[in-house]
């Protein structure tokens, strides 16, 4: 199984950052590595990373090379935000194609319960949206909003190494439900 694990957004994304200037790429990242290493633990599996921490990777470069190597899976993670500076707007979503395609959903429906259960953040639900990235890959693709850097409380754990790898195992341990992944040796 191929599967390309995008840390949404670039180092030097513009605005890209919580009010106390966390960029979100620096989460993104750590959770991807994470989530790589965890998965290289399985048989049968090459990870990919659609993003580069030399320079912002286009959308359109990513959902290409993903579509170039026929990933089976593309998982793009984030950190949320709402307005300018802090809010009490928190919690875990997971998105998929507007056209909810089955299998992805319910894949993004294993992402959210395992990460609600991990973390114990406001469940905001599996949405449906019409980002490039879900829309221009052409195998099942979720979008995971961590939780909000723009929440004061929240933007703590998404500076914290232990709740990065708790999102990175959730995701993980979703992929190995949905796909029934086998672990090596």
């Amino acid at each position: 199984m191929k599967i390309m694990l995008d840390a949404g957004h670039g180092y030097n994304t513009t605005g890209k950052r919580s009010p106390n200037g966390m960029r979100e790429y620096e989460f993104n990242k750590a959770v991807a590595n994470h989530a790589r290493g965890l998965l290289e633990c399985y048989r049968n599996v090459t990870v990919y990373f659609a993003h580069s921490d030399e320079r912002d990777v286009t959308l359109r470069e990513r959902t290409k090379s993903a579509n170039h190597l026929d990933v089976d899976l593309y998982i793009s993670i984030h950190a949320n935000a709402f307005g300018g500076g802090w809010s009490d707007a928190g919690g875990i979503e997971t998105y998929i194609y507007l056209s909810k395609p089955p299998r992805a959903y319910a894949l993004a429906q294993k992402i959210q319960r395992n990460a609600i259960a991990a973390t114990g953040l406001r469940n905001r639900g599996v949405k449906t949206a019409d980002f490039h990235d879900l829309r221009e890959t052409i195998m099942d693709a979720v979008l995971v909003e961590a939780g909000f850097m723009t929440n004061p409380d929240e933007s703590k754990l998404l500076r914290s190494e232990s709740y990065r790898k708790k999102i990175a195992g959730a995701i993980v341990a979703a992929i190995v439900e949905q796909y029934g992944l086998v672990r090596e040796g």
